[in-house]
């Protein structure tokens, strides 16, 4: 008897005995059957499911059955195959491979781990699935979309006419490409918004709201069209990119600037290179008045309190006066008294005839503040949707619920705490569109 052959074949055993235990660990937290664990071909498939790679794992599947068979062909021949054979073999080892890595991708993705655990999979696969299968801590962010279960709604047959005095959002999708995979980030979002209002943008995390607002903002362009008024934003970006003002949570104003300075620095790069220096002067003082800032104009950035730093923020986008404001958790960090303060200013902003987006974590503490509210959400395929569009009392009809955070807990998944609704509103509300 070959030694080294038992040795080999002892250690194949003990590999794929491992290697089982860890996938019965994964599948325990998704939900997947985990005595698919044990059978060949299919646990591979199945944990294609859980990394959201289930074309991925039907490739797979098929490639090794056909690897299985050179295998056997070979062994039946005792190695004497063809030269053209043993190419056919080795480009099906690559390909499973290479499948194989695509699958294990997804899976970090869905775990929410950091890239460089992919390798760790293709060199060191049997401990990768041991800490991930049993490791508290160690979760998917959600539960696996098992064949047959209910797929996300079809795009609606809907489209937002265009509205002279706003902003008119008709985005079909955003999608970016991951391993030759088209994945998408958003999809579906028509709708537009009059001059003088003021929208919240509501969903929880990876619904698609930064994807939505950098879609709108022209930051990043999706499958779409977005027009302020009768302009294109993607096609005279250049010439419109300060009639948007865009204010990120968190700001990146230097601490040793002034007040003034700082507000200074923004009209030179916003303001019409022609403007004179006295002209950019009167509007900065007009702006610093506005926000209440006049009286700390020579003060550091770095002496504001919060509500002040959060008004100054807002000043360099407003410097430029664009018709279009979105605000990304305007509110973070600050108390009830000064938020509601902060709001009340937006509200003013919006009755100038301004449009005013915000995204707040905290809306029902000034929602008597907004005109509508759009929601989106995550639908079954894991991609962002638009589950309403509305005032805020429709809703609150429309959701059945009292508030902004009740909606935000019906459309969020089961394992985020949610009820796990979204499909069901994202269709509903399709339905609601096309019936007129």
């Amino acid at each position: 008897m070959d030694v080294s052959l038992l040795f080999s074949d002892v250690l194949t055993i003990i590999s794929y005995v491992v290697v089982s235990i860890g996938i019965y660990g994964v599948f325990k937290k998704c939900e997947v059957k985990p005595y698919l664990a044990f059978v060949p071909v299919a646990r591979k498939y199945y944990l294609s499911i859980c990394g959201d790679r289930e074309k991925e794992g039907r490739a797979y599947a098929v490639i090794s059955g056909f690897y299985m068979v050179f295998r056997i062909l070979e062994a039946f021949t005792e190695g004497q195959v063809e030269d053209v054979v043993y190419i056919i073999w080795l480009i099906l080892l690559l390909m499973r491979f290479v499948y194989m890595v695509r699958i294990y991708t997804g899976l970090v993705q869905v775990f929410e781990m950091e890239k460089g655990w992919i390798w760790i999979f293709v060199l060191l696969e049997e401990v990768a699935l041991l800490v991930w299968g049993y490791m508290p801590g160690v979760n998917p962010s959600h539960k696996a979309i098992l064949p047959g279960m209910k797929r996300a709604p079809k795009a609606g047959n809907y489209e937002a006419e265009g509205v002279t005095d706003g902003l008119t959002v008709n985005i079909k999708e955003r999608s970016i490409w991951d391993f030759i995979k088209k994945k998408r980030l958003i999809k579906d979002v028509h709708l537009s918004i009059p001059k003088g209002h003021m929208v919240l943008l509501l969903g929880g995390s990876g619904a698609g709201k930064t994807t939505f607002v950098n879609a709108v903002t022209g930051y990043e362009k999706a499958q779409a069209q977005i027009k302020l008024g009768d302009r294109d934003m993607y096609k005279e970006y250049e010439g419109m990119k300060y009639d948007v003002g865009f204010v990120p949570q968190q700001d990146l104003m230097r601490g040793s600037d002034t007040v003034y300075n700082t507000l200074y620095d923004a009209a030179l790069m916003k303001l019409p290179t022609n403007m004179g220096f006295f002209k950019k002067r009167k509007r900065v003082m007009e702006v610093l008045e506005e926000f209440g800032l006049y009286p700390v104009r020579m003060s550091h950035v770095s002496q504001l309190s919060g509500g002040q730093r959060k008004r100054l923020s807002i000043a360099l986008e407003y410097i430029s006066d664009p018709g279009l404001f979105i605000l990304d958790e305007p509110d973070s960090g600050l108390d009830g008294v000064v938020a509601r303060e902060l709001f009340e200013k937006l509200r003013k902003i919006a009755d100038q005839g301004k449009i005013v987006i915000v995204i707040t974590h905290t809306p029902d503490r000034v929602i008597n503040m907004f005109d509508e509210v759009v929601v989106l959400a995550k639908d079954s395929e894991r991609t962002g949707r638009l589950a309403f569009y509305g005032t805020v009392d429709e809703a609150r009809e429309f959701f059945g619920k009292d508030g902004m955070e009740g909606i935000l807990a019906s459309i969020n998944q089961k394992d985020e705490g949610g009820e796990g609704l979204a499909d069901e509103f994202i269709e509903k509300f399709n339905e609601s569109r096309e019936a007129g």
